[in-house]
């Protein structure tokens, strides 16, 4: 049904949680969003991109709110000890319907990196396709050299721990930027200026 003199346009959300997975419904939200992204959208894997590292990771995701709660989850990304003090972030995952916003992979960087930086972590890595290094580098990561992983070009990256202040808060939260409301009265005033 259409209301007369409304437009007809998707929902956007204004507000974001990202936080460690917890329940049920998080973690299945972050495993269906990374097949949808890595099998299904970029192909990396066939059919499921879990692996062993699956077993010890901790889950980070990122959902839009609706009224204040969590509603779907649209950003994951997971982060593990590879050996002591040496920490790694992969998989992360940004849905597709919300990649212009731009802040929410790194704001999941941020997260991921912050958690491991207050677990313990003196090192952070990553394993980055090619296309995202400069974001990578924006955001206070180094090149330590090119990879093939999965047959695809990356860079094995690692993350300026100074940049990232080390934290234990289970989540946090993003605002979307909304643009300025006008009243009546403003806009005739600006259509006479």
């Amino acid at each position: 049904m259409r209301v007369e003199g409304m437009e007809d346009r998707p929902f956007i959300p204004t507000e974001y949680v990202v936080r460690l997975a917890r329940t049920p419904w998080e973690c299945a939200g972050y495993h269906a969003l990374r097949r949808e992204v890595f099998c299904t959208e970029q192909h990396v894997f066939a059919d499921d991109d879990r692996d062993a590292t699956d077993a010890v990771a901790i889950p980070i995701i990122a959902a839009c709110c609706m009224a204040g709660m969590p509603d779907r989850i649209v950003g994951a990304v997971r982060i593990h000890e590879a050996e002591p003090g040496i920490w790694r972030g992969s998989r992360l995952a940004v849905h597709a319907d919300h990649r212009k916003l731009g802040r929410i992979g790194a704001e999941l960087i941020r997260m991921a990196v912050s958690t491991a930086h207050g677990l313990g972590a003196t090192r952070f890595m990553a394993q980055v396709q090619e296309q995202n290094v400069p974001f990578f580098r924006r955001l206070h990561w180094k090149s330590l050299g090119a990879i093939t992983l999965h047959g695809l070009p990356h860079h094995d990256m690692q993350a300026d721990l100074s940049r990232y202040p080390a934290h234990r808060q289970d989540q946090t939260w993003l605002l979307r930027p909304q643009p300025r409301q006008y009243s009546r009265q403003q806009l005739r005033n600006r259509q006479v200026a």
